[in-house]
């Protein structure tokens, strides 16, 4: 068997919500973290593009097991794309690929086409992103010179505006479900307007339930250490819009044994496909449960991710 790494002294668990800078990747700011702050164990929910900035949610000790329920929320963004333009990103980053007149377009184009995608369901995934195709990234197949297959993936466009048009150039912002591509959205409104178009800049206004008022700078945070710990938000806290169900003692031993506690034995009496955090009587994290159905017509909360 594989030893167990060694957790360090300085090692918290929680959520850092961090403002990403233009530049480095998501992982590269995890990198500066973990080194410059002795985090061994950190994670992210959400990727954002080197070019992208605005909130990414850190994720540190225990609280990387909470990615999966931080990465599945609506998130809201602001951006300015640029007509004329098409790249192989569909960003400014990519190489281009194409420049056509946009004189014959209008800003009542423009606006049409944005809030028309609020009507879309699917979007082509960009050639240029970590998605995988047999287990290659995209990208790494873009830059061995092979062809890259078209993905399409299922969206939600919840709210698109325009913030200001001044023709190239055009501010909007859109709140969208996870795992949508900004990008592609601006790549597939040059197609329809005949003049390419690609994305100049973005930034993460919102990554449910977390703003960018809640944000911290990388910069900041590695330049002072010793208020790391006042700026993670405890485990405990790190799923504001979750239910806390305070359990006593002796049932947070049959939680952490596996056991799946009545919804009648506990404070809340969940109905089935409702999900808490359960703690114990200190509020320390026990796990994160689903209230199921079981055979017998009762309700029990089933732990879907222990925590302790």
């Amino acid at each position: 068997m594989g030893r167990s790494r060694k957790r360090s002294a300085n090692q918290l668990d929680g959520l850092l919500i961090l403002n990403k800078p233009e530049g480095p990747t998501s992982a590269g700011c995890l990198t500066m973290i973990k080194r410059g702050l002795q985090q061994g164990k950190i994670g992210h929910a959400g990727t954002l593009d080197p070019m992208a900035t605005g909130v990414l949610l850190v994720l540190l000790g225990h609280g990387t097991k909470l990615a999966p329920y931080l990465t599945e929320g609506r998130k809201t963004y602001s951006g300015e794309l640029e007509l004329g333009t098409s790249t192989i990103s569909y960003d400014r980053q990519g190489e281009i690929v194409e420049q056509k007149p946009f004189d014959h377009v209008t800003p009542e184009d423009v606006s049409k086409d944005i809030l028309s995608w609020m009507e879309l369901t699917t979007q082509e995934v960009p050639p240029v992103s970590a998605a995988k195709h047999q287990g290659q990234p995209l990208y790494a197949l873009v830059r061995a010179g092979q062809e890259v297959p078209v993905k399409v993936k299922g969206i939600e466009i919840f709210h698109a505006e325009i913030l200001e048009t001044e023709l190239p150039r055009v501010r909007f912002r859109a709140t969208v479900s996870a795992g949508t591509y900004i990008r592609s959205l601006v790549h597939s409104l040059g197609i329809r307007l005949g003049c390419g178009a690609m994305l100049t800049a973005l930034t993460r206004e919102h990554c449910h339930p977390f703003g960018l008022e809640h944000a911290c700078d990388l910069e900041t945070v590695l330049a002072e250490p010793e208020r790391f710990p006042e700026r993670v938000i405890p485990l405990v806290d790190a799923l504001p819009h979750w239910p806390k169900v305070v359990v006593s003692a002796e049932q947070a031993d049959q939680v952490r044994n596996g056991t799946w506690l009545p919804v009648t034995q506990t404070p809340l009496a969940g109905a089935s496909g409702d999900m808490a955090m359960l703690t114990d009587p200190d509020r320390t994290p026990l796990a994160l449960v689903e209230a199921k159905e079981q055979e017998d017509g009762s309700v029990s909360w089933s732990i879907l991710r222990g925590l302790w």
